[in-house]
């Protein structure tokens, strides 16, 4: 009752065209979540995500829940993630990909779950990493633990956002470090981030993992640029 009080009062809105949410819908309403353009890479091995990383470093599974684009749901929901203080949405939306997965059995595939770190400054400015909620996300519906700690970035770099791909390779070259090499040896890891653009920072931190003595490295994210 009091929930239903306080939505009478304070509505939610959805992030993606702002219509009132109705009881049971999360940040988007159900036209828009329905709306978001979905991969399914996780239903095809050598995927345009698995392609990114030829010649680069050796990836087993690589897969994003959707397509990024200007203008599109997703962005708005990343931009909140991200700057609005809305960590949970990273939650959110690792339970609703985590089911997907389970589904094709994906549970099977991996044993631990690591987020791509923030520098601790980064981490300091915006109060927590959202991706360390998307792996808290997935966790919970994969049944696979997840270690926000074990990987480290050790480098504080610029932001990625406006660089060419070879500035992004040169930004986040050696700005990775594994502090448990125990916990990883031997072990798929899958590598989780919110959005992969060219690869650079996965690319990165997968070469870290493995000569860490990780067995193997999959990339699961939450969007895939375009």
């Amino acid at each position: 009752m009091l929930v239903d009080l306080l939505h009478l009062f304070f509505p939610a809105y959805c992030l993606g065209c702002q219509v009132v949410l109705t009881k049971g819908e999360y940040s988007l309403c159900t036209d828009c979540f329905n709306s978001l353009p979905q991969t399914d890479y996780h239903r095809e091995i050598d995927n345009p995500m698995v392609q990114k990383f030829y010649g680069r470093v050796p990836i087993k599974y690589a897969m994003a829940f959707c397509k990024l684009r200007t203008g599109n749901p997703l962005q708005a929901l990343v931009y909140q993630l991200k700057y609005g203080n809305q960590p949970k949405l990273g939650e959110f939306i690792g339970r609703y990909y985590g089911t997907m997965l389970a589904e094709m059995q994906w549970l099977y595939a991996f044993q631990l779950i690591i987020p791509v770190p923030l520098h601790r400054h980064k981490l300091s400015q915006r109060g927590y990493n959202q991706t360390d909620y998307f792996s808290k996300g997935l966790s919970a519906t994969l049944h696979i633990p997840w270690k926000s700690s074990c990987l480290q970035r050790i480098r504080h770099t610029d932001s990625q956002t406006k660089q060419t791909k070879l500035g992004r390779l040169q930004n986040v070259a050696n700005a990775f470090y594994v502090a448990d090499k125990q916990l990883i040896a031997g072990k798929h890891i899958l590598l989780v981030d919110d959005i992969i653009t060219t690869g650079a920072t996965l690319e990165a931190c997968s070469m870290a993992l493995l000569e860490a003595g990780a067995q193997q490295v999959s990339i699961a994210t939450m969007g895939i640029a375009q």
